[in-house]
């Protein structure tokens, strides 16, 4: 007697799973459009029914994927997925290695510190540290700007090859992708490279000079970046060069702990 004739994984009438798919395309929605939405709304930019969908968000907003916008009937990704994302090997070895050594810069020097990567085309907060100042900047994990309007995004793209920064941009919308060949573009990165390091007015908050420096892993790229907002204060005298320079020791230290690949 023969066995049974196992259908190929091609197969996708066999492996379909409509309902695991609708939840995924909300999933997915939510996260493209970066913005809470209404049930009506998702069921509209889905093309499907608003019954269906209510039950997929009903199940979804009780498993803690989604949560709703405070006074509205609006609905919007929480931190689970991030959370579980930082808990894949790669999220977990670069957090172990790294977030040791910001703790002990944070001691040294009393400033917060973030850990940033890049995912789909934007930055995204790893971890941060506090530090000891009365008055500091911290943004919570899982924050996250595009990449070329972030002073930790243009770091850790000015450290890569042409192909793999190509790459990192490759889910970014098409105004930024084409910012990539600008001659203005590439002079940023020139010299962030010849520097070996970033220092500017954040792009994000006023009157905060961000601090950044790659955590180049033996690759010979950058992993991450490590970036330390300074909030400028009437009557304190912030040693940007101290600093800078601790900061550096701890991104070189950070890279050499990195695994290969």
């Amino acid at each position: 007697m023969s066995d049974p004739v196992e259908a190929e994984p091609d197969d996708k009438a066999s492996y379909a799973a409509p309902a695991l798919e609708k939840g995924l395309d909300i999933l997915e929605l939510l996260a493209e459009v970066g913005e809470p939405l209404s049930t009506r709304t998702i069921a509209e930019r889905l093309r499907r029914s608003k019954s269906e969908i209510f039950r997929m968000v009903f199940v979804l907003q009780q498993r803690g994927y989604l949560e709703r916008e405070a006074g509205t009937d609006r609905l919007g990704l929480s931190r689970r997925l991030f959370d579980l994302g930082i808990r894949t090997p790669g999220g977990k070895q670069l957090t172990s290695a790294v977030l040791p050594l910001m703790e002990r810069f944070s001691e040294e020097s009393g400033q917060a510190a973030h850990l940033v990567v890049l995912s789909r085309a934007q930055t995204v907060v790893l971890a941060t540290t506090a530090g000891h100042l009365d008055a500091s900047v911290i943004v919570r994990p899982g924050y996250g700007r595009p990449a070329l309007e972030a002073n930790s995004g243009l770091l850790i793209l000015a450290f890569q090859s042409e192909a793999r920064r190509r790459a990192l941009m490759r889910e970014a919308e098409p105004e930024f992708r084409q910012r990539l060949d600008l001659p203005e573009t590439e002079a940023v990165f020139a010299e962030i490279r010849e520097l070996g390091h970033r220092i500017a007015p954040s792009r994000d908050i006023l009157a905060v000079t961000d601090i950044a420096c790659p955590v180049v892993g033996l690759s010979g790229y950058a992993e991450a970046a490590i970036l330390v907002p300074c909030l400028q204060r009437h009557g304190v005298d912030t040693d940007v060069g101290a600093i800078l320079l601790t900061l550096k020791a701890c991104a070189a230290e950070a890279g050499l702990r990195l695994p290969l690949g």
